[in-house]
């Protein structure tokens, strides 16, 4: 069944233009970091009882060049791909770096606009904003944004949310 033809202009789909605050990228290391030294000293820790011997020394060793390059290369990857972008009329976003995935939510639709920093996100001043909406998909989210950025671009959605005529359903 042909759809009906509108006369509203088509909107060619494109990156969202704001990227994330560049100090995500040592957040991004660190967070990753935190990971891989957990499973490090797990590897030390068995190899107390079993010996260093070859098989361990090798496993260690894979460990530790997946850990560099995966240091090395996810948050630069991460930072080209997260982008952002706020209209009066939508929350656009562009996240991931295997699995990329872009959200376009429409103001209409916002119930509410949350701001989170953890405490490493603190240590690097970020912070994520989460707009939940009335999409089954769930919230969408702004990670890597500078502390003060966040709270003014919730402040603005919020604005955006109430000058928006709908019901957010």
């Amino acid at each position: 069944m042909p759809m009906e033809r509108t006369n509203r202009p088509i909107v060619a789909l494109r990156p969202p233009v704001n990227r994330v605050a560049r100090r995500a990228i040592g957040y991004w290391v660190a967070r990753a970091g935190v990971g891989w030294l957990v499973l490090i000293a797990i590897q030390l820790v068995v190899m107390v009882p079993t010996g260093v011997g070859a098989p361990n020394l090798v496993a260690l060793g894979v460990t530790l060049l997946l850990a560099v390059v995966h240091l090395a290369v996810m948050p630069l990857w991460r930072y080209q791909v997260h982008r952002w972008e706020i209209t009066p009329d939508v929350v656009y976003t562009q996240s991931g770096w295997f699995n990329q995935e872009r959200r376009i939510a429409p103001v209409s639709r916002i119930q509410t606009v949350d701001t989170q920093r953890g405490p490493l996100e603190q240590v690097f001043g970020l912070a994520d904003i989460t707009v939940t909406t009335a999409s089954a998909k769930g919230p969408v989210r702004i990670h890597g944004l500078i502390a003060d950025d966040a709270q003014n671009l919730a402040a603005a959605l919020a604005a955006n949310t109430q000058a928006t005529v709908g019901d957010a359903t």
